[in-house]
């Protein structure tokens, strides 16, 4: 050879048998979900949860959350067509998103890539950021979409909570097995002039702060187990597969572990993902939900029994 010549190719690799070696279950694996989800076999999940970031310029340890608009919205469809493409017939995707981006993101996935919209549910939460030249913000938005708006799960038993009818007004003509939760807007408790009542049917949450028990401690948007639980409890049934693509803290893979499904999680951060590892071996099928199921009762300086009256 030459001083001029290229240096001989590599001989040619066949593909690496890890890479199209479907995933196991139970697990967090670490990685891009891009890269990922093609080792998930179509028709296979269940339930999809994805909170991702919300390009705002948060400051993660390995991705870039300022991205253009467009490179987003490309990102976005591309991650949902897999999310498309490992659901079941009769699977459910919810998706939490930001205000910046919701109503792109409700387009694109109902109208581009086909899901069918069955809830626009606003979370409120407490001790939202301060803000001097706006109203605070106090929400997020969890959008509920299946794939086919005819065959789908909803165990609505599984979520029901007692109503009005029932709490407040007394009323005989009462279901005694409740009603399904609303999905509404809802004034902070301490905005109500007449109390906030702990029993109301609404999607009235906490955020998961610093001080709380269920903190895990270090990732800093960690949504509540309370929030998962009934998202999972209702879209899906023990022992079937439950996956989330951004993993973040692994809310949804404990939560999923807790309630007898088949949790399966993506994290790009390798250090992450192994803390995801560690909150996820001590999680035991039937153990309770971290976070009050009641979130207005104690830590509040009265009893239920005062936020009543």
């Amino acid at each position: 050879m030459t001083k001029d010549e290229p240096p001989p190719s590599p001989p040619p690799r066949g593909p690496d048998p890890a890479a199209s070696e479907p995933l196991e279950l139970g697990q967090i694996h670490t990685g891009d979900c891009m890269t990922l989800f093609p080792r998930v076999p179509s028709k296979s999940v269940d339930l999809v949860f994805a909170d991702p970031p919300f390009n705002i310029g948060y400051d993660y340890d390995v991705y870039n959350d300022r991205r253009g608009d467009q490179a987003y919205l490309d990102w976005s469809k591309a991650w949902g067509r897999e999310v498309s493409r490992v659901l079941k017939p009769t699977g459910a995707f919810w998706l939490a998103i930001g205000d910046e981006y919701a109503a792109e993101l409700k387009v694109l996935f109902h109208r581009e890539l086909g899901f069918s919209l069955r809830s626009w549910v606003v979370w409120y939460y407490t001790f939202g950021v301060h803000c001097s030249k706006k109203f605070a913000r106090s929400h997020a938005h969890l959008f509920y979409f299946v794939k086919d708006p005819k065959q789908f799960t909803f165990n609505d038993k599984d979520i029901r909570v007692p109503s009005a009818r029932q709490l407040i007004y007394f009323d005989a003509r009462a279901n005694p097995e409740g009603r399904v939760p609303d999905d509404t807007w809802i004034l902070r408790p301490q905005d109500v002039p007449d109390g906030f009542q702990a029993e109301s049917d609404t999607w009235y949450v906490p955020r998961v702060c610093g001080t709380f028990k269920e903190r895990a401690g270090w990732h800093g948007c960690q949504m509540p187990e309370q929030v998962l639980g009934r998202i999972i409890r209702a879209c899906s049934n023990p022992g079937e597969v439950v996956l989330d693509p951004f993993s973040g803290s692994g809310t949804t893979v404990v939560v999923a572990k807790k309630l007898g499904r088949q949790p399966l999680g993506f994290e790009l951060s390798t250090d992450s993902a192994q803390s995801v590892r560690e909150r996820l071996v001590t999680a035991r099928e039937g153990q309770p939900l971290e976070g009050a199921s009641d979130p207005l009762a104690g830590g509040k300086g009265r009893s239920k029994s005062a936020l009543r009256k």
